[in-house]
């Protein structure tokens, strides 16, 4: 659920940067992961259903 057409394929990107490159500073990977955590975490129900009450009153 993005915003813009490339979100989820840049949250996604990430992933495979968590590992870090030579020149980045110690703390980015930590940040990576922290990043990758809460965007792999799932909705709660109460959010999921308030969406869909928005949904259905655009309609």
């Amino acid at each position: 659920m993005s915003s813009s057409n490339d979100g989820g394929k840049a949250a996604k990107g990430l992933k495979g940067d968590a590992a870090g490159k030579a020149g980045d500073p110690e703390w980015t990977s930590s940040l990576k992961k922290l990043y990758n955590s809460v965007v792999d975490e799932p909705l709660p129900d109460s959010f999921k259903s308030l969406l869909s009450k928005l949904d259905d009153e655009g309609k």
